[in-house]
């Protein structure tokens, strides 16, 4: 997840060095897509990076496949579904 992410942010900033230089700006708007796009990729990158973290903290402290709101066990098809999980599923619904 790492050095997926590390890629992500180095491609986007070859993007937006390609797009700063001088050369063909008959398309503004194709640069600026790929620009976000790859921002958004790379923003979802750092929440999961970030929600494996935390995944691994609970691990460490014994409290993994509970509920980090009520305390209640996580199903196993949740923690299936999303080993990151730290709602059940009706937590999950009312948020």
């Amino acid at each position: 997840m790492e050095r997926l992410l590390g890629e992500t942010v180095a491609a986007g900033r070859d993007d937006r060095a390609e797009a700063n230089q001088n050369g063909d700006l008959a398309d503004p708007a194709e640069r600026l897509t790929a620009e976000e796009s790859d921002d958004a990729v790379t923003e979802g990158l750092r929440e999961r990076l970030a929600a494996i973290e935390r995944a691994e903290d609970r691990i460490e402290q014994g409290v993994f496949g509970f509920s980090v709101r009520s305390g209640d066990p996580l199903s196993d098809e949740r923690l299936e579904a999303d080993p990151t999980a730290e709602l059940t599923v009706e937590e999950a619904r009312a948020t």
